[in-house]
């Protein structure tokens, strides 16, 4: 008997957020780092310099991607090892639900908390509240499910490799590469008294074909991972 998408999605997802619970420094670890990255930036620079607050939408996000990376190792290798992702392929749950799932299940764990911080760390840097500080944190809240989408898809690439988590980064940081670029080009932009719509809307259509591709991209992979 098969079992809904939905009921699949909830119940990985629940799944997901119990098992963070019993494990809570792993998913500490990447807004403690984004932090830190920041606050050394901070620390480093002249106090009051302007170039601080003109790098920081750069600072931002390249802290959130390294941030990111931190947590991606895991996010299907646990499942190969403990025999769970071979369950979802012969079980009559959909896979791709569980696969998205526990794409949202890190978007919430490491991409939400980076978004939080994100303000109050710009400020901190020097970067003008107000309207450039809206779009900066529109620009984060698209590209970071572009991390956990991206990032998803390699991992499920590498999951069955050894020292997967060495070659992670070098898969992931040039596929994120437009994604950097274009959403601290729409806080610069915005900084400048520029129009951002053109950035954001390039970080809108990567959102939604990275969504419309991967995850099915993620689910093949994973099942090629023990066939």
């Amino acid at each position: 008997m098969s079992i809904p998408a939905t009921a699949a999605f909830t119940a990985t997802l629940g799944r997901e957020l119990r098992i963070a619970t019993r494990h809570k420094a792993e998913w500490l670890m990447p807004p403690l780092f984004f932090a830190i990255v920041v606050t050394l930036f901070a620390l480093g620079a002249k106090p009051g310099d302007p170039q601080l607050a003109a790098l920081a939408p750069s600072v931002l996000w390249v802290g959130a991607l390294l941030a990111a990376l931190l947590t991606l190792d895991r996010l299907f290798r646990g499942d190969l090892e403990d025999g769970w992702l071979e369950q979802v392929f012969v079980g009559p749950a959909p896979a791709m639900g569980m696969v998205l799932a526990k794409l949202l299940a890190h978007w919430l764990l490491s991409g939400l908390p980076l978004l939080l911080l994100a303000a109050p760390l710009a400020l901190q840097l020097g970067f003008p509240s107000g309207a450039p500080l809206g779009w900066l944190l529109l620009g984060l809240l698209m590209g970071t499910p572009l991390l956990s989408v991206v990032g998803g898809f390699a991992a499920a690439l590498t999951v069955a490799l050894p020292r997967a988590g060495l070659l992670l980064p070098v898969l992931v940081l040039p596929l994120l590469a437009p994604v950097v670029i274009f959403g601290s080009g729409a806080a610069r932009a915005a900084q400048a008294g520029l129009d951002p719509g053109g950035p954001i809307y390039f970080l809108a259509a990567l959102l939604v074909l990275s969504l419309t591709l991967l995850p099915w991209a993620a689910t093949a992979a994973l099942r090629n991972a023990f066939d």
